[in-house]
């Protein structure tokens, strides 16, 4: 479900906290999921070689939400989980706990014949794409998220390559490092697209068959910074989309701004700026349902203006994700994502940034009442560089969503 049709929902399911309170003017809910998860894979040998194949792990979601007038209401979504727990944390060893605000948000929301418009300042999910506010594992039909959202790119925004050799080559073990200078720290390059917050403020619009969204952030989608970061940059994403006829639509999305950090502004160029090399994104995205079945699918392309380099990196990603009910309670679904890189290069230097990939993921899931929700799945990843099944994973989920504490007032 799209970002405005979500919180619209979300205020008609706070206008009606609890049949006894029907007209009441404020109110309080607090949705809560827990995931106990279970992952087999040989992703963690390639961090440590002595790590074992089997990992447990739990996620749990907290969605306070808080209607506080007619027109002004707050919402949170917080997640709190050990890793690793998506398949994507896997290629770490590591065993840790990771607590994110997601979302924090004030809004205020009006009416206007048949437009709606809904205002929200704080952390946002980012406008860009239709799969971010997917966060909760009761409403993602499989285990995995798709590549754009969980894929590293051979790009640090903490560091400054060389030139296009550096930077394809620039894995030292697990991490990316570049020989002309930056942060010290490891890392494993940058995501395309955030499934956490960003500080901000955005403005939706419904009418008819029409939504649109405006935000404007203090970073990039694809290296989000805190409100005491000092590598903070005014960024903007848009996106929009038309229903065709009943659950039927089409979207589009775009982004741009700069998206290195502030510490490499002293190795670049003399005259130049990290606001001189922006990241930019473009995407498409449809969903379709029509009785037992539903798919959904995204298209999108990456720009990072890069400095040293003739021709910078791109990298264009598409899944299409398909899901059928097979009885009241169980379904099967599958999502098939690739991933393509364009070419870096220097006077000296040319080839692809990194090998394209491609992920098949299929799962069954199975209802044993309207609160409960267990989910087994099995992803194939395909790439040049790892022969066999190392990467792949099998997974299992089980998740319970408990009922809404809520009281209404007024």
């Amino acid at each position: 479900m799209h970002a405005p049709r979500r919180f619209f929902l979300l205020l008609l399911t706070l206008g009606s906290l609890p049949a006894a309170a029907q007209e009441a003017d404020a109110g309080i809910a607090v949705p809560v999921s827990i995931t106990g998860g279970a992952l087999y894979t040989h992703r963690m040998q390639g961090d440590n070689p002595a790590a074992g194949p089997l990992a447990g792990a739990f996620h749990a979601s907290f969605s306070p939400s808080l209607k506080l007038s007619a027109h002004w209401f707050a919402y949170a979504s917080l997640q709190l989980r050990s890793t690793p727990f998506y398949y994507y944390d896997a290629y770490d060893a590591d065993h840790n706990i990771d607590f994110r605000t997601v979302q924090a948000f004030l809004g205020y929301t009006r009416t206007y014949k048949s437009t709606t418009i809904v205002v929200k300042a704080g952390q946002l999910a980012s406008a860009f794409g239709s799969f971010p506010l997917h966060y909760d594992d009761a409403d993602n039909p499989l285990l995995d998220q798709p590549l754009p959202y969980a894929t590293y790119l051979n790009i640090r925004p903490d560091q400054v390559a060389c030139g296009a050799q550096d930077l394809v080559q620039g894995w030292t073990n697990t991490w990316q490092s570049y020989r002309c200078g930056g942060s010290q720290a490891e890392s494993y390059g940058l995501t395309p697209v955030t499934l956490y917050g960003l500080p901000g403020i955005e403005i939706d619009l419904s009418s008819h068959k029409l939504d649109a969204r405006v935000q404007m952030t203090n970073s990039s989608p694809a290296n989000p910074q805190s409100l005491l970061s000092g590598s903070q940059h005014a960024q903007w994403t848009a996106g929009g989309g038309y229903t065709v006829v009943q659950g039927f639509r089409v979207g589009v999305s775009a982004f741009e701004g700069p998206y290195f950090d502030h510490d490499v502004a002293a190795l670049l160029s003399v005259g130049k700026t990290v606001g001189d090399f922006p990241a930019m994104g473009a995407g498409l995205d449809v969903q379709w349902a029509r009785g037992r079945w539903s798919t959904t699918g995204e298209w999108q392309w990456f720009h990072f203006d890069y400095p040293n380099l003739s021709v910078s990196p791109t990298a264009s990603f598409a899944y299409a994700e398909v899901k059928a009910v097979i009885t009241p309670r169980i379904y099967a679904a599958l999502r098939v994502g690739e991933q393509r890189n364009g070419r870096v290069a220097d006077q000296w230097f040319s080839q692809s940034l990194e090998p394209s990939q491609q992920a098949y993921e299929f799962a069954i899931g199975y209802r044993p009442n309207r609160w409960q929700l267990i989910k087994l799945g099995y992803e194939w990843l395909r790439t040049s560089e790892v022969p066999g099944t190392r990467d792949n994973v099998l997974g299992l989920q089980y998740v319970t969503s408990i009922q809404s504490l809520s009281k209404a007032w007024r």
